[in-house]
């Protein structure tokens, strides 16, 4: 059974980012919060092709759910409350 923190060390290990974080505790359904320089110019949909591809054939075997929230750094600044 797969762990958020297992899912997390995929996103990290396959793509830049300058945070991550993984919470679900039944091995198929996650959320994620993603902030990465690659979003950078990119739609939504771009962003989270590129996290699905960081996770590979994973999102077709391992993952049933995965809810993604991506940001690139400035976005992410900016939604940190002050």
């Amino acid at each position: 059974m797969l762990t958020a923190h297992e899912l997390k060390n995929y996103i990290v290990n396959g793509l830049a980012c300058d945070h991550a974080e993984v919470r679900g505790d039944d091995g198929q359904h996650f959320e994620a919060v993603v902030v990465s320089p690659l979003f950078t110019g990119k739609t939504r949909v771009q962003q989270h092709q590129q996290v699905y591809q960081a996770l590979g054939d994973r999102m077709r075997s391992e993952i049933h759910a995965l809810s993604l929230q991506t940001f690139t750094p400035e976005a992410w600044a900016k939604s940190i409350p002050q």
